[in-house]
């Protein structure tokens, strides 16, 4: 739907990539057929495209500036060269995405936050309705990471409708409006407090994913047993899920009920990726 913020969910090979292709109009459709915004034929000039940073060719002799120019290409396809007022687009969006004092650097002088925002700029000159990104947060620390999503949720809240892949559950999924979780097909579609259940990821996962509630967050950790009552010093389980009780599998747990404990020098597993 327009104004959506939608997060694709999955593990490796679940078409996660090759469903923003396909809205792209960058895969071919075997069967079937894609609409953006109930309109039919090219999606190419409706979508902004930010692909995964460990696809980028870094040693391409290209500039900050002119990377994000070529976002400009399919709206001014027919000139080989590019308008004033095209460089002032891409200076304003650079600016505003606070990569403007970088414009005459090589990408692969950038940090992985700064070559996101540059890729997320290229995307954004040509004004898309709609923004797809592929695992915009791979390989970028917290902060950046943090960074990253506060832009997308602005971007959201501007009118721009989103489309993200990720593996992050508990950095990024849990924080989303909706989520699709995939595995060759559309597994759950919903909210994360209906989508993110113990039956619904082992269906995707084909693991046994304890979920809990903290603080009124979704949280999916991946080993339970690393957490110990303070009363009675036993690990906190979660009881087998009930494919007819969800809700079953889940632990509630407030702050004073826990205490990290780290088993064989192992951490915490709450905040990984899946």
């Amino acid at each position: 739907m327009p104004g959506d913020f939608v997060g694709l969910l999955g593990p490796s090979g679940s078409a996660k990539t090759t469903l923003l292709r396909t809205v792209l109009g960058a895969s071919e459709v075997m069967a079937g057929s894609v609409r953006v915004y109930d309109k039919p034929g090219s999606r190419r000039n409706r979508a902004g495209y930010v692909p995964q940073l460990e696809t980028i060719d870094w040693n391409f002799p290209v500039t900050v500036e002119e990377t994000v120019m070529m976002g400009r290409t399919m709206v001014n396809a027919w000139f080989p060269w590019y308008r004033r007022r095209e460089r002032e687009l891409a200076f304003d969006m650079m600016e505003r995405l606070g990569i403007a004092d970088l414009a005459k650097r090589h990408i692969r002088q950038l940090s992985g936050g700064q070559q996101q925002r540059v890729f997320l700029a290229r995307a954004l000159i040509s004004n898309p309705e709609l923004l797809l990104l592929d695992e915009p947060t791979s390989g970028v620390d917290v902060k950046t990471r943090d960074d990253v999503m506060h832009l997308l949720h602005d971007l959201n809240h501007a009118g721009v409708t989103i489309i993200l892949t990720t593996h992050e559950i508990n950095a990024v999924a849990v924080h989303l409006p909706r989520i699709v979780c995939l595995n060759g097909a559309i597994v759950a579609d919903g909210p994360p407090h209906r989508v993110i259940t113990p039956h619904i990821l082992q269906e995707v996962y084909g693991a046994q994913m304890p979920v809990i509630q903290f603080h009124g967050m979704t949280l999916v950790a991946e080993s339970a047993h690393f957490w110990v009552n303070q009363n009675g010093g036993e690990p906190l389980s979660t009881v087998p899920d009930d494919t007819h009780h969800d809700t079953a599998a889940h632990t509630h747990l407030s702050p004073e009920d826990v205490t990290p404990h780290h088993h064989h020098n192992e951490g915490v597993a709450a905040g990984g990726d899946a």
